[in-house]
């Protein structure tokens, strides 16, 4: 009996010990792989949207290449330290690992901002050794494209002041966007108050007298505070077109000095000019078809062929063709003119540019202050109907013909509100006459 009861016990034990031993074994979850890493190598590594800087120049800024081993972590700081560059508005990035591949690919985005050129002007320092401390600190620096963003600037402002701080030299600088000298820089210069111009003085005209010139330049130029480029911008926009008007398009001013002017604060400017020969016009031509007839368009401009080549009589015509449309419903409409200058024969080819823009059209009249058989007549002698083309210059032309044909008595200074709906590209008009008395009947109808 006793045998049988340890027999017993034995079997009774065996399966624990069997469960024991297959709970030591490893469970599922144990027998997983390890979860896949974050980070991969970088297998191919492109940049989109880069125009101004080589893909080379934005990776090296971002400080990443191929055969990195990268991630998220990695990426984000990428695109912050590209962002930090100011030369970028956006900055993005994706990278993919495709299944069973040994590494990522990734793309950076970016998008550029406006560069300039880069102009030293009196710091004292050689160019050459800030441009070179310059780029120790951005490797993106270039004195031909620098960021013009008033963040940008004012980091390099910053570095400048630096570089100068260390070489005992002037640090109250400031940059800005400024003229150098017929286009736009970045300028860097010391913080002082510039010489005013007191006096400007002309040689080698011929076609105009130096008083002449000195008049039309005396407005703009007396008393502007004087550099170089910001008075040849003066010049284009003050001398330039009064010898444009005799054709002489290819007239220069080849030197610009200025020099402390006597007993008064400020420069004398004296400015060299040469005037070359006079130019005639060629063709007139519509550089592409807009929503009016190229005949009528055309039409506004006084220039014929074999005539002196006088510019101002394109820029009255550019005028009139604005006018033109606006009154056809296209208000924003602009018009521009590029030419094409034949100096073998000294004439001048004149293509005409048009944005027409989107054409409004009228939309709701609303009459204020006239009873309602007034103002029945009134919207029965308003011109524009419903949908039809929006001419701005009507409703100011309505109330003045108004006026004139004595409909209504004090008409006063009245002048019309009108309202532009940019969605539909309508406009609605109201005509407020307030405290005024139309005629009486009689009168109305011997005027009908």
């Amino acid at each position: 009996m006793v045998v049988w009861l340890a027999i017993l016990l034995a079997l009774a034990i065996a399966p624990l010990s069997a469960q024991t031993r297959i709970q030591k074994k490893p469970s599922a979850a144990q027998r997983l792989p390890p979860p896949p890493p974050d980070k991969w190598p970088i297998r191919t590594l492109a940049v989109e949207g880069n125009r101004i800087y080589t893909a080379q120049e934005v990776l090296a800024a971002a400080g990443l290449k191929t055969g990195d081993v990268a991630g998220k972590a990695d990426f984000d700081a990428a695109h912050d330290r590209l962002l930090a560059t100011g030369a970028f508005s956006t900055v993005g990035y994706k990278y993919d690992v495709p299944p069973g591949a040994e590494g990522s690919s990734a793309v950076i985005m970016v998008t550029e901002n406006d560069v300039l050129p880069v102009r030293f002007y009196q710091l004292g320092a050689p160019d050459s050794d800030l441009e070179a401390w310059l780029y120790a600190r951005q490797p993106l620096f270039s004195a031909a494209r620098l960021p013009s963003t008033q963040d940008a600037i004012a980091r390099w402002t910053q570095w400048i002041q630096e570089y100068l701080a260390a070489h005992n030299l002037d640090t109250k600088i400031l940059g800005d966007v400024e003229p150098w000298p017929t286009q736009l820089a970045i300028v860097f210069r010391p913080a002082r108050n510039l010489p005013a111009v007191a006096e400007v003085n002309f040689e080698g005209s011929h076609a105009f007298s130096a008083e002449e010139l000195r008049a039309a330049v005396a407005g703009a130029a007396v008393g502007a505070a004087y550099t170089e480029g910001n008075f040849r911008l003066i010049l284009d926009s003050a001398i330039r077109p009064v010898y444009e008007s005799k054709g002489f398009l290819r007239v220069g001013f080849p030197e610009v000095r200025a020099e402390p002017a006597a007993g008064v604060q400020g420069v004398r400017v004296r400015v060299t000019v040469e005037e070359g020969e006079p130019y005639k016009f060629g063709k007139l031509l519509l550089a592409a078809p807009t929503p009016l007839p190229a005949a009528e368009v055309l039409r506004c401009f006084d220039v014929r062929a074999g005539a002196l080549a006088d510019f101002s009589r394109v820029a009255d015509g550019l005028e009139k063709a604005r006018k033109l449309f606006r009154r056809s419903g296209y208000l924003n409409a602009q018009a521009a003119s590029d030419r094409a200058v034949h100096d073998a024969d000294r004439t001048v080819d004149v293509s005409i540019r048009v944005d027409a823009g989107a054409q409004y059209t009228m939309g709701r009249l609303e009459i204020a202050g006239l009873d309602l058989e007034a103002e029945a007549q009134m919207k029965r002698a308003w011109g524009i109907k419903a949908g039809a083309p929006f001419d701005p210059d009507y409703p100011q032309q309505f109330l003045d013909r108004i006026r004139n044909e004595g409909l209504f008595d004090n008409l006063g200074k009245t002048t019309p509100a009108t309202r532009i709906d940019e969605k539909s590209h309508t406009a609605d008009v109201t005509l407020t006459f307030a405290g005024l008395r139309a005629p009486p009947p009689a009168a109305r109808g011997r005027r009908q």
